[in-house]
């Protein structure tokens, strides 16, 4: 007589996910080249604290004039990408974000330690240090380091608030006209 196992029926719950990759990072932020500064999500924790990666290369812009002969990352970018960073981990709690838009609103305690040039893969690790929503507002302040082969490179401590993407663009066609 033949045995068998019945196959297993039970159901465990769906663990969330806990990576990004680009596709998946263009449905969140609203950025794009040469703006968009994180690559792919490593983990994700919500509410809690984000991974990215940003991998830098020579044909970055930037490295065109930051300096001739001696291509170093500009820091506010860096800092840029923390932000961007954290903006993913706060949108991805955000159902309508197709009309929403996170902005600064702060940036403390930022610090440069070592330059960042082509060739180097910024790790992005970024914290929640404070969350608030009420009806109609959402604010964040978020603690970020930027690391090079893991030595930190950077950080800083950054603000941002989600607003209405309409806000502040003028509208020449009447209301809702999205130009």
């Amino acid at each position: 007589m033949i045995e068998t196992t019945p196959p297993v029926t039970e159901t465990q719950p769906a663990q969330a996910k806990t990576g990004l990759d680009i596709h998946e990072i263009f449905k969140i932020l609203p950025h794009r080249y040469p703006l968009l500064l994180i690559d792919r999500v490593l983990e994700l924790k919500r509410k809690e604290s984000i991974v990215a990666i940003k991998n830098v290369t020579i044909n970055e812009p930037f490295f065109n004039g930051h300096f001739p002969g001696l291509p170093i990352m500009p820091g506010v970018l860096i800092v840029e990408a923390i932000a961007q960073a954290g903006g993913a981990l706060l949108l991805t709690e955000v159902e309508d974000r197709s009309n929403k838009i996170m902005v600064f609103t702060g940036i403390e305690r930022a610090k440069f330690r070592r330059p960042v040039g082509p060739g180097d893969q910024l790790r992005l690790e970024v914290s929640v240090v404070g969350w608030r929503a009420v009806p109609g507002m959402v604010a964040a302040k978020m603690k970020g380091e930027a690391l090079v082969d893991g030595k930190k490179v950077a950080e800083a401590t950054v603000s941002c608030q989600l607003i209405d993407s309409s806000r502040g663009r003028g509208s020449a066609g009447g209301e809702g006209d999205a130009g």
